[in-house]
């Protein structure tokens, strides 16, 4: 791993990594889009360790359906440094939610990338009902999506009862650049300081290992538009999900092998003011997911 390039600040947080366990404890959903490997909570501590980070967020992965325990016993497992973020459907209990919180989450993703979900109808809907239920408790919706769809949704986006946080830069192509279709829709839903983003996944949006230069346009613009309202995710372990080895979702899918450090280290790139990092690495997760 890379060697970093600057001073992180004491109570950083990883905004976005995944816990995968051992399937016969915590077995997968029947119907998912891939299988990963294992991906331990020592690892992750490893991790943590070596990119100086002191808090973390583990958002429950889509091949595990709507049964956070893998997640939840990361949580557990890590204490007051993890918050966590879930995936629910109408079936979900009030009491499991209050387990939930309890045990430190903070949100709940709608995912609808992994699924290829692409109908802002269909969209509209989920989000609608997310933020009603979630508004009590004082949560947020996670949105992993393309940009198509934020733009579709920019009205409700910006109007919702909850706060917002928008995955993997909204799934903008780096290639791209700012002027892509959708993209002046995610800037302004981030001036209208309802909307969250993750400054996460730049192998997913780029092809230009390691250090994606081609990312640091959007990410500029992003920070730009709201430096009070980006975080920082690695997206470790990296899973690699779209269909599983030649389209079968049941065989195991090796995760992306991503250099974190230099992932870590664009942030210092993006963001050369240590008063704007703090803001991203430390000021904004806190209050986002009550560290």
């Amino acid at each position: 791993m890379t060697a970093l390039a600057f001073d992180v600040p004491p109570g950083a947080c990883d905004c976005h990594t995944h816990v995968f366990g051992e399937p016969m404890r915590f077995p997968f959903a029947k119907k998912r889009t891939y299988t990963p490997p294992q991906a331990s909570v020592a690892e992750l501590v490893t991790l943590q360790r070596g990119l100086r980070l002191d808090r973390v967020v583990i958002v429950q992965p889509s091949v595990y359906g709507t049964d956070n325990s893998c997640t939840l016993d990361g949580m557990r497992r890590l204490g007051a440094r993890a918050r966590g973020v879930a995936v629910i459907d109408p079936a979900t209990s009030e009491a499991e939610l209050d387990v939930m919180a309890r045990t430190g989450m903070r949100g709940v993703r709608l995912n609808l990338a992994t699924a290829g979900e692409t109908d802002p109808d269909a969209a509209r809907s989920r989000l609608a009902a997310l933020a009603t239920r979630l508004k009590p408790r004082g949560w947020h919706v996670q949105i992993y999506t393309q940009l198509s769809v934020i733009a579709a949704l920019q009205n409700q986006i910006a109007a919702a009862p909850v706060p917002v946080v928008i995955d993997h830069f909204g799934g903008a192509r780096g290639e791209l650049g700012p002027d892509q279709p959708g993209f002046a829709a995610l800037l302004a839903l981030v001036r209208g300081g309802n909307v969250y983003v993750k400054l996460s996944g730049s192998y997913r949006s780029s092809e230009r290992a390691p250090d994606y230069p081609d990312m640091a346009a959007l990410a500029r613009a992003l920070i730009e538009a709201g430096p009070d309202r980006m975080v920082w995710g690695s997206d470790w372990p990296h899973p690699d999900s779209p269909h599983g080895p030649d389209g079968n979702p049941h065989a195991i899918t090796p995760f992306h092998v991503i250099d974190d450090g230099a992932l870590l280290n664009q942030l210092a790139a993006w963001a050369p003011d240590p008063a704007q990092r703090r803001k991203i690495l430390v000021d904004n997760p806190a209050r986002l997911y009550g560290f």
